[in-house]
């Protein structure tokens, strides 16, 4: 498992890493890293609550079976497997909810999206799990874009006030029913996590840098029996609770008291970057037509994005 010091490049940071993370694209040119990840003993009781808890030491995330994460000042996770552990596994909390804890350290805004790239933009589809997120995105990618980030998109701002998404792990997760249905098998792909029927597919086409943020999508399932699904704009209050709900691991905030600095995040993005709600009807059969609905939809987006940036 070991990385042998390996430099990483994720969410705009430079990485380096005991661990090996296969995930992960290797960091170009110089420059020291800004977070580090180490194996070792991080002197909590395997018995704990499963979970986040904050102490002097920094964050604990306890994962049954999987092993425990010390997070500590946005620079540093300190990892100590469960014996008996698979790498896979260690690496899905280590990068998931971890890093996640981590990015909120560092005060980022990790939204619980995918995004691609369209035109030199990006463009988000946010949700619950189950939503769909990586299955627009798997389709979306088989189409010739640039898969920016998978489950996490990270949010900031360039020194013009715009909104960024950063690059995230480039790969993306599908369940086995969404993976067949793309015309993939799932023998050609490893698993996400040991027990689930959901694989890791590595996307070749990924976008190195930052893009400006046209669009985000909040996927919903839409009511049976009420005809076309919708794309509607969500304004005012709605789009910041959007934000706020769709943060990942969002609830860790109130431990470590970053609500206030969070809720301003949120209202920043929804002032600059149009957010819809866009509710579709469920279904392998219907899917390809409402893609390409959403499709069209968000070119508009992106083709008003630099108009929208003069005009702020």
């Amino acid at each position: 498992m070991t990385g042998g010091g390996a430099l990483y490049a994720v969410f705009g940071l430079r990485i380096g890493s005991e661990i090996a993370l296969e995930e992960l694209p290797r960091a170009e040119g110089d420059g020291e890293a800004q977070v580090d990840i180490r194996l070792g003993e991080t002197g909590a009781d395997a018995e704990g609550i499963a979970g986040y808890s904050v102490s002097d030491a920094g964050t604990l995330l306890r994962v049954p079976d999987v092993g425990r994460f010390l997070i500590r000042d946005g620079r540093e996770i300190l990892v100590e497997p469960a014996a008996g552990a698979s790498d896979r596994n260690v690496r899905l909390f280590l990068l998931g909810s971890a890093l996640g804890a981590l990015l909120h350290q560092r005060g980022l805004l990790p939204l619980h999206a995918n995004a691609i790239e369209m035109d030199g933009r990006a463009v988000a589809f946010s949700g619950h799990s189950g939503a769909g997120k990586s299955t627009i995105a798997a389709w979306f990618h088989d189409r010739g874009h640039r898969i920016l980030s998978d489950d996490v998109c990270v949010i900031g701002f360039d020194e013009t006030g715009r909104a960024l998404a950063y690059p995230g792990i480039p790969r993306l997760r599908l369940w086995r029913e969404a993976l067949e249905a793309s015309g993939r098998a799932a023998g050609e792909y490893d698993r996400s996590f040991d027990a689930l029927d959901k694989y890791d597919v590595p996307s070749e086409r990924r976008a190195p840098a930052p893009l400006p943020l046209a669009a985000i999508y909040l996927l919903r399932q839409a009511e049976e029996g009420t005809g076309v699904p919708s794309i509607e704009r969500l304004q005012g209050v709605d789009s910041v609770e959007t934000l706020i709900s769709n943060t990942y691991r969002g609830a860790y905030l109130k431990t470590i008291g970053r609500t206030g600095e969070h809720l301003a995040a949120c209202l920043r993005v929804a002032r600059i970057v149009p957010i819809f709600r866009a509710a579709r009807l469920w279904g392998f059969d219907r899917f390809e037509d409402q893609a390409l609905r959403l499709d069209a939809h968000a070119r508009e987006q992106v083709a008003d994005s630099p108009a929208r940036d003069e005009r702020r």
